[in-house]
């Protein structure tokens, strides 16, 4: 008797399915909130921050201009741009197989990058005698008339990296 009136003091959930449960719901009652609060809290939070810290709710995006008083400029420059080449015709699926074989390439160095620009025309001007006496080419192409200088801006310049 003593285990019987000891197992009846634990409590059990259960489920109810009586008419009263099933039924309707007032859902305007209810708060529904977005990720971060409702439109309300974040309107008035976010007014109420400090310029350095609404920098920090920015939700991770970039920003493309300044704000100066209160008023906001935009800058061309901050815009993203997305250089998308034209796939008109392209033959090739964007389907690489997991059995293609991995591709080992060296470092490619001053030399490597010599040989690759400049050997051949050298090589060339020597056969057809087109070097003068300190074996500078008599007719120099446009890479090769730049200065210092000039070849150093000409690298360093916004799509320099992209063969022409």
């Amino acid at each position: 008797m003593a285990g019987s009136a000891a197992t009846s003091i634990i409590q059990c959930r259960g489920i109810s399915t009586s008419a009263v449960a099933l039924g309707k719901r007032n859902f305007r009652k209810f708060m529904v909130y977005g990720k971060r609060g409702t439109r309300l809290f974040k309107k008035t939070s976010y007014q109420q921050l400090d310029p350095e810290i609404q920098k920090e709710f920015d939700r991770g995006v970039r920003p493309i201009g300044v704000t100066v008083g209160k008023k906001f400029h935009v800058i061309k420059e901050m815009i993203p741009e997305l250089i998308v080449p034209n796939l008109d015709g392209f033959k090739l699926k964007p389907y690489v197989s997991y059995r293609t074989p991995d591709v080992i390439q060296s470092e490619f160095g001053p030399q490597d990058l010599f040989y690759a620009v400049y050997s051949e025309k050298i090589a060339e001007d020597f056969k057809n005698g087109k070097l003068d006496e300190n074996c500078n080419s008599l007719e120099p192409s446009d890479e090769e008339q730049l200065t210092a200088e000039e070849a150093s801006k000409k690298a360093l310049s916004i799509g320099a990296d992209l063969l022409a």
